[in-house]
């Protein structure tokens, strides 16, 4: 009786954001927009930005981009304490600037931007465009998006 080895088929699908393997993805992504020169550098700056963004998104958006985001980009969003109050886009991105050692408010701007621009085709327009509409006027720019929101 002889024996026949049948191969094995595995099929591939297309990572998720949810999935482990989205971290390196979105990492590589900030890596490419934001033109860092190492991985280690846009890893650094994306968990900065991801962790600083965590404390100005609250409620079922902020549920929702947990949800939407890789695992340790979630933790990064679910493990900070809300703000008590809101930043204005170029504070948040001032407080980008603190946490970043030898960062300017241009380099910040640049490192928020590269990160915040990754996270719409992730996580959806239609959860950026909630998120949006919780944070003051001028985020909208750092997610790679026209600023329509009408002056009074």
């Amino acid at each position: 009786m002889s024996t026949t080895t049948v191969p094995r088929v595995t099929t591939r699908r297309a990572p998720h954001a949810a999935d482990d393997n989205g971290w390196p993805q979105l990492v590589e992504t900030v890596r490419e927009s934001g033109l860092y020169p190492t991985r280690s550098k846009a890893e650094q700056v994306t968990r900065t930005v991801l962790a600083a963004l965590g404390t100005h998104v609250t409620g079922d958006e902020r549920v929702d981009l947990a949800r939407a985001l890789p695992p340790e980009a979630a933790r990064l969003i679910a493990s900070q304490i809300p703000a008590t109050r809101r930043l204005t886009a170029a504070r948040f991105v001032d407080e980008v600037a603190s946490r970043t050692p030898g960062a300017t408010s241009a380099t910040a701007r640049w490192d928020v931007s590269s990160v915040l621009g990754a996270l719409p085709p992730l996580v959806g327009d239609d959860l950026v465009t909630r998120i949006l509409a919780q944070l003051p006027a001028g985020y909208a720019l750092l997610f790679g998006r026209a600023d329509l929101t009408p002056t009074s």
